[in-house]
């Protein structure tokens, strides 16, 4: 058999980014309460809509800021969720937290986890991403916005759902019932300083995405979508993340990926990672 007809290995469906132990300590070092402080206050995208509101239940140990530097240089955060894995150290968020889409070289540097931030509080630490993983339809054709992040221990050597616990995720879950959507906006008066949420019927949209009422804006990507919410204590099933809103303001819907295969298989690689 010639060469050429020789069977090739199939294509890795994840794309996956690593950074050293060197880089994330640096990334930790970036981080001072200064910085996170002054990436809030360099973006105003506008007055927080009706439909967003600011947390009041049960604290959501879970749902944090992921800050970063994006692939222009730029400070910048999204929200990010812990979720049960075997490894306990899985972060769920947005393909376009971690990477630009459709530009496989364009990878963000300098990312940190930060459960259950609350107006410069960082109660539960700061956990260093060691490994970010999309699909590589993600970083090849913009399309399936969702990332898996395999984060470092906190300085006390303790794994991130041994100190924060996890939401489950349901990777074949059908589309409707009531979601609740979490995010960290940078619509004012918060600013990306405080956890709002929205709450509504999830409904299936064009694209292999799904649609649920909600205002919220930037820095609220990557928010997870929980159904089967128990608001006492903070748990449900996540579903989707945020992915992009229907305007740049003024929207009333926000769109997450439908998950499904793929999905599992960067969570799977995270859990691995």
């Amino acid at each position: 058999m010639p060469a050429s007809a020789a069977s090739k290995a199939p294509v890795d469906t994840v794309s996956t980014v690593k950074y050293t132990a060197g880089e994330r300590r640096e990334a930790l070092a970036y981080w001072t309460p200064a910085r996170i402080k002054a990436v809030g206050k360099s973006v105003d995208l506008g007055p927080t809509g009706p439909k967003s509101r600011p947390w009041r239940g049960a604290t959501m140990k879970t749902v944090g800021r992921l800050f970063f530097v994006n692939a222009d240089g730029d400070d910048s955060w999204c929200t990010a969720t812990a979720v049960r894995s075997g490894n306990r150290s899985v972060v769920m968020t947005a393909g376009h937290c971690v990477r630009r889409p459709a530009s496989p070289v364009n990878t963000y540097i300098d990312l940190v986890f930060v459960p259950g931030y609350h107006k410069g509080a960082q109660p539960y630490g700061a956990f260093p991403v060691r490994a970010a993983m999309t699909p590589r339809t993600w970083s090849e054709d913009a399309v399936n916005d969702v990332a898996a992040l395999a984060v470092d221990p906190d300085a006390k050597g303790c794994r991130l759902t041994d100190v924060v616990g996890g939401q489950t995720v349901d990777f074949h879950h059908r589309v409707g019932g009531r979601t609740v959507a979490f995010g960290y906006p940078a619509t004012r008066p918060q600013r990306g300083e405080e956890l709002l949420h929205c709450t509504g019927t999830a409904v299936r949209a064009p694209s292999d995405e799904q649609s649920v009422p909600c205002d919220m804006g930037g820095g609220s990507s990557g928010g997870p979508w929980l159904t089967d919410f128990d608001a006492a204590t903070g748990q449900g099933v996540l579903v989707s993340v945020n992915s992009h809103g229907d305007g740049m303001t003024g929207g009333t819907h926000m769109f997450g990926p439908v998950l499904g295969d793929v999905a599992k298989q960067v969570y799977g690689r995270a859990e691995r990672g």
